[in-house]
């Protein structure tokens, strides 16, 4: 018997015999830090999946909404992501070739650069570290190389990384407890919210008053901030839960930071490629951001970050920011096999049909069960708000969020075979995020679980 015959004959028979999730995640917890997360909330262990749906090692199927947190445009091991794989491995390509270039990585720099690509710029790619974070650091520190200056502006509920830099610009306090340093100065400002603002105006209101905010911000000589290099937000938040910017408000951030030569970083590492129904969530706004961090889909499920920069901002000398993975071939693969994939299907209008009808479909759902508060999102991307109805409105209008309850209907949707993230604050935020080419069926049973879920826990 052949070595790789012995390997093939022992996972087989590891995953027969040991078909318990719970033994698995006991195991899990023996050899993994504390510091693991999902697990917690999805309680399996998975043994194979394909496309939209996951199966277990105890043979239970659930529909998977997460898809990697956005990271599996096309679901689980679709064809053309596992053929190429097989044919880079047939290439004698190696895996991975620091930032010297290959026949394949010109391939995909093609592709990418004339995507981003506008009538009055042109983006450069940045090949970072295989993660969205490696490629905010870079931004970070390239807008301050730049500008000569070393604030950022950020905003409230926004998250980009876990790293130093990508942390210090990231809105939720949990992970920052007791973490001292982190990058500064920092300014955090109000994000527009459909459903809470943060001023406590109705809708018609808060948004005229966040562009007023941020304006009046960044020119009043008594603010007592410095004008910053950056400011850096994501279009639509997605750990924050789901909350869309207000395209006017785009439009007008976008024109503040031009008149006063602040460089504007968007963060499309979830939003990005297809995702809500555009290539990128930035141009229903018709805006020109400075620099655009991609990561998650753009390596077609393997990992990827790659930072696009309008040329006159590529202020880089050789060496500037490095990292040993910003070579990784086979994700290029995967990626440039994906991306061309969502081109010639047209995905993105593909995404904005489905996900006009899935939203719909999800209000009249909200209209029967009034835990849900708040029914938001572009394409593929949306989130539902879980609210106490019982309790008396706030000044907007909105109900108080349930913490308890959101986390008990997500429970619910797990034991009936959905597979959902919580996001927002207190983790009030169901997010949905299924593959880009999910089928209207499969949305049908999506709802067919979530429906049972909110009966559970009404």
């Amino acid at each position: 018997m052949h070595k790789t015959d012995k390997v093939r004959c022992y996972v087989y028979v590891f995953f027969k015999r040991k078909n318990n999730n719970k033994r698995y995640l006991h195991r899990q917890a023996q050899f993994e830090s504390k510091v693991r997360s999902y697990p917690r909330k999805l309680p399996f262990a998975i043994q194979s999946a394909t496309g939209a749906w996951i199966t277990d090692v105890e043979g239970n199927k659930y529909i998977d909404c997460l898809s990697g947190a956005g990271t599996l445009a096309l679901g689980h091991n679709h064809p053309v992501v596992t053929e190429s794989i097989k044919q880079l491995l047939d290439s004698n390509l190696p895996m991975h070739t620091l930032d010297i270039t290959t026949p394949l990585k010109d391939k995909f720099s093609e592709f990418m650069y004339t995507l981003l690509a506008t009538e009055k710029d042109e983006y450069c790619l940045q090949f970072c570290g295989p993660t969205g974070a490696d490629a905010v650091e870079a931004a970070l520190k390239l807008a301050k190389q730049v500008t000569g200056r070393s604030g950022i502006v950020s905003f409230s509920g926004g998250y980009h990384g876990m790293t130093h830099g990508a942390l210090a610009v990231t809105g939720n306090l949990a992970p920052k407890q007791g973490i001292e340093g982190l990058m500064s100065p920092v300014q955090f400002l109000p994000y527009p919210n459909a459903y809470r603002c943060a001023f406590g105006l109705s809708s018609e209101q808060s948004v005229s008053a966040h562009i007023s905010y941020f304006e009046n911000f960044l020119k009043d000589v008594e603010s007592g901030v410095v004008k910053p290099a950056a400011v850096i937000l994501e279009v639509i938040q997605g750990e924050g839960g789901v909350n869309p910017a207000p395209i006017e408000w785009l439009k007008q951030v976008r024109r503040v930071t031009k008149e006063l030569d602040i460089l504007l970083i968007i963060d499309e590492v979830q939003t990005g490629f297809c995702r809500t129904g555009r290539w990128f969530a930035y141009q229903y706004a018709g805006i020109d951001p400075d620099m655009i961090v991609m990561s998650k889909a753009i390596g077609g499920g393997l990992p990827l970050a790659v930072l696009g920069i309008k040329k006159q901002y590529d202020a880089w000398q050789a060496g500037n920011h490095s990292g040993t993975f910003r070579g990784n071939q086979l994700a290029m693969a995967t990626g440039l096999a994906t991306l061309e994939y969502l081109k010639d299907h047209d995905m993105a209008s593909y995404v904005a049909e489905m996900g006009a009808w899935f939203m719909a479909e999800l209000k009249e759902l909200q209209k029967r069960y009034p835990r849900i508060g708040h029914v938001r999102g572009r394409g593929l991307m949306i989130g539902m708000e879980i609210i106490d109805p019982d309790l008396p409105r706030q000044s907007d209008g909105s109900y108080p969020a349930d913490s308890a309850a959101a986390a008990s209907i997500q429970q619910a949707c797990f034991r009936h075979g959905l597979v959902i993230e919580k996001g927002g604050r207190g983790g009030t935020v169901l997010r949905l995020l299924p593959p880009l080419n999910v089928t209207k069926d499969e949305l049908h049973q999506v709802l067919d679980k979530l429906e049972r879920a909110l009966q559970e826990n009404q």
